[in-house]
């Protein structure tokens, strides 16, 4: 079975196409390809609340490339979502429709808690050790999705979502408030949450983690994550571009995302964090997935 899913962050667009192999009751979730278009529509749409000409032009131009890849692959269904800047932007709604029009793409603007459930819809936490609680942590070009996750507690779920982002930072327009409200979260439920472990999602925390050579499943430590950020910091923009091989757009954003990953382990004296390399993505491939599962059973 082939599925394909769309991901209209804040600071890149990316397309997966993934396919799902089911072997009695083992079912295994495969990426097949993972295109990446580092539009930056943070840019605009948090400074000005609104997504530029020059970037909705950008952006309809990769649906529509997007749509003749799905064309060739032909998955059995996809999903299309955006997130924090596209529900920011006060022409979202528009863009939408043009992109409708133009490359007969559906797409929905999510919300930050829909968000924080695709990316849950992973089950990563279930595959852990479930003597343990986790945090999901998922960091963003314009939000950090948050959700504490039991299941030793009959499944006990919270999750928020905060206006604290890498594209966010990087412009300045984080208010104190936004931190204040977000420590205040994680102090507040970690208590609630005995032994929690993190689980970390997105670009960022996958490419500090490839950093940190560990072996795959391996958790990274608070203080191995704390290490690699002095690393980073430690070279300019142009030497993390020239010297480590980021690319340019991942060479700035990775240095707020590392302090807002550092942020939360702390205040919710979170001793480890597992990277699965996961995101929003694998989430809708998964919510596919289940879907088709559900019609095959009423048909």
């Amino acid at each position: 079975m082939k599925f394909a899913a769309i991901d209209i962050g804040s600071n890149a667009v990316r397309l997966l196409l993934a396919k799902v192999f089911e072997n009695g009751q083992e079912t295994t979730f495969k990426k097949e390809s993972l295109v990446r278009i580092p539009i930056r529509l943070g840019d605009d749409a948090f400074a000005q609340q609104l997504v530029s000409d020059q970037k909705a032009d950008k952006l309809i131009n990769t649906m529509i490339a997007f749509k003749h890849l799905m064309a060739a692959y032909q998955p059995l269904d996809y999903l299309a979502c955006a997130t924090s800047a596209m529900r920011e932007a006060k022409n979202g709604d528009g863009v939408v429709k043009a992109i409708k029009e133009q490359s007969g793409i559906e797409l929905s603007i999510i919300d930050g808690k829909k968000e924080a459930d695709i990316i849950f819809s992973n089950h990563i936490a279930e595959k852990l050790d479930i003597t343990h609680s986790y945090l999901y942590i998922d960091v963003g070009g314009g939000s950090t999705e948050l959700t504490f996750f039991s299941k030793r507690d009959n499944n006990k779920m919270l999750s928020k979502s905060f206006n604290i982002g890498t594209v966010r930072i990087l412009n300045d327009l984080v208010a104190k408030e936004s931190w204040k409200e977000m420590k205040q979260w994680i102090k507040k439920n970690s208590k609630i949450f005995d032994e929690v472990s993190a689980i970390g999602s997105g670009g960022n925390i996958n490419k500090i983690f490839r950093l940190s050579l560990k072996k795959e499943n391996k958790p990274l430590s608070y203080k191995n994550l704390k290490e690699i950020n002095s690393f980073l910091n430690s070279y300019s923009f142009e030497e993390r571009i020239k010297i480590l091989g980021l690319r340019p757009d991942r060479a700035d954003v990775i240095i707020p995302a590392a302090g807002i990953y550092l942020s939360v382990m702390k205040w919710g004296k979170i001793k480890e964090i597992f990277v699965p390399q996961i995101g929003l993505a694998d989430g809708l491939i998964h919510i596919l997935y289940e879907r088709y599962k559900r019609k095959e059973l009423e048909n």
